[in-house]
């Protein structure tokens, strides 16, 4: 904050000067030089004086995080969390947030499709477009017709009553759209259906959603993915989005309970990584990487692509140089070594199938023997029920957010990992490993045409250039679903009096002013 007001004041007195000089430049009496002198050196003085004032002022704001790279990697430090730089995750309220008031302007409906991740954010999402719509939020639907064929729905992944527990001070939540009591008659309430705009401002919402609810009494939002702006100016908002996604989106007991044993299991014999190996058939279709594989695999990939996603130019060589390729798992092997993590490293994988077969694997194995998943650590028969489709998806994210270490390989839009990611940063800036695969790409290119001299070295190098977990601002294309910080984080002694902490009685103030509405509504029903 204080340092984009200074950036702000050397421009204006850069231009203001410039304009100065031109204004003035046709006088040349015998004065005009030595004063001219004068004129230049103040401004150079002042300017000086400001850029030091504003580096100062960036090392004390908001801006107070990890601001250089690491100068070296040790892999004893990754075991731990990253360093927090003195904050801390917050979502509850930091300004007045009054209950969702008696009575709402109609019923709210979406369908979430994708899987988990494009999932969770986008309840996070309906669940706040209710609040600005004022509306009843109706329990969201999962689509069962995607990727997964999975028909499990909310109830059968997320703790229903937790979820409508947690948001009552934010919104009204109903598991389904109640009959309207008409002229002595039960009829219901048919949602008009709606296609919102993908990132649809919040005026879309205000404005066209809003009257369509009004009209009908109810809508249905379909599809709902990636159907509200995620970048929005206003920090109440982006909390509620925190709110929903690690705190009220809890799955249900046997999940929590399966993954819980897992981790222990795995934490029994030591620290562990996990790692989101992106190597199956939808991911390598839609990224168009076919050419590492045979011409009867390329053929199943263009097929599947043609079949789910819209006609691209895709050239291998191309797509691979500019990071747009999942790694192998030879390379993510590779990564690891060039790291300095030995062959009794532990690795949990959490994939689907991987595509290619076993011949992928090999060389990563011989780099790191000791791989397990689910179905390698727990052997019951409760494993087996409860791993399909969603289910199993939320066994692994469960499991990923709890191990020492995270490691996505493609961590690309409308991913598992991006959720993955910011969820352990929330959960206190747990340490996770980024390969920049557009840097990482020549290095790879090179080995594979024999030039192996410094390979590690030069992973090392592009290694120490992202980030490890720490606090960092979001820069697009970075997701706020993947950094939520600052607005979903606070320190205890800012210096920035917006990102203090709330005070530690914020629920029960909330609370209070919940029942005073609920009261209130009651007594005018009376």
């Amino acid at each position: 904050m204080l340092s984009f007001s200074s950036s702000v004041i050397v421009d204006v007195l850069f231009f203001g000067r410039a304009g100065f000089h031109r204004q003035h430049g046709r006088n040349t009496g015998g004065g005009s030089g030595m004063k001219g002198m004068i004129v230049k050196l103040s401004v150079a003085a002042v300017v000086l004086l400001i850029c030091t004032l504003s580096l100062f002022f960036s090392s004390t704001g908001t801006s107070n995080v990890q601001s250089s790279y690491r100068s070296e990697i040790h892999v004893e430090e990754l075991w731990s969390n990253a360093d927090s730089g003195g904050w801390r995750p917050s979502s509850t309220p930091r300004t007045h947030w009054p209950p969702p008031p008696n009575e709402s302007n109609g019923y709210l409906r979406v369908r979430c499709n994708g899987g988990l991740n494009q999932q969770r954010s986008a309840i996070s999402n309906a669940v706040l477009a209710a609040r600005i719509m004022n509306a009843t939020l109706v329990l969201p639907e999962l689509d069962a017709n995607s990727f997964w064929h999975d028909d499990s729905g909310f109830y059968g992944i997320y703790d229903v009553e937790h979820f409508i527990k947690t948001l009552r001070y934010d919104v009204k939540i109903v598991e389904s759209i109640p009959e309207n009591q008409k002229n002595g008659k039960k009829k219901k309430i048919k949602a008009f259906q709606l296609r919102p705009p993908r990132d649809a401002p919040i005026s879309w919402y205000t404005n066209d959603a809003l009257k369509k609810m009004k009209e009908h009494g109810a809508i249905y939002l379909t599809p709902f993915s990636h159907r509200l702006a995620e970048e929005i100016d206003n920090p109440e908002y982006q909390r509620l989005r925190c709110r929903v996604n690690y705190h009220a989106l809890r799955f249900k007991p046997h999940i929590m309970k399966l993954g819980q044993s897992i981790v222990d299991k795995l934490r029994a014999q030591g620290p562990f990584i996990s790692i989101h190996l992106r190597f199956e058939m939808d991911m390598l279709a839609f990224a168009g990487c076919f050419d590492i594989f045979t011409p009867q695999e390329q053929k199943i990939l263009k097929k599947y692509r043609e079949e789910n996603f819209a006609p691209k130019r895709l050239v291998y060589d191309e797509r691979r140089a500019i990071g747009k390729c999942p790694l192998t798992p030879e390379e993510v092997g590779l990564i690891l070594r060039a790291l300095g993590f030995d062959n009794s490293t532990r690795i949990y994988l959490a994939a689907g199938e991987l595509f290619g077969g076993d011949r992928f694997m090999k060389p990563f194995r011989s780099l790191f023997p000791r791989l397990e998943n689910h179905s390698s650590v727990e052997h019951s028969e409760e494993l087996a029920e409860n791993t399909r489709g969603l289910a199993g998806s939320a066994v692994d994210y469960m499991v990923c957010l709890l191990s020492d270490i995270f490691m996505p390989t493609y961590d690309g839009p409308s991913n598992f990992a991006n959720n993955l990611l910011g969820h352990r940063l929330y959960y206190g800036f747990r340490t996770t490993i980024r390969p920049d695969r557009k840097s990482l790409a020549p290095i790879f290119i090179d080995r594979e045409k024999g030039r192996t001299a410094g390979f590690d070295e030069a992973i090392r190098k592009v290694m120490l250039r992202t980030n490890f977990g720490e606090p960092h601002k979001r820069v697009s294309p970075e997701s706020f679903y993947t950094n939520s910080w600052p607005e979903c984080f606070c320190q205890t002694s800012a210096k920035n009096p917006a990102d203090k902490c709330p005070p530690k009685d914020i629920l029960n103030i909330m609370n209070n002013e919940l029942e005073k509405t609920e009261t209130e509504a009651n007594s005018t029903i009376s």
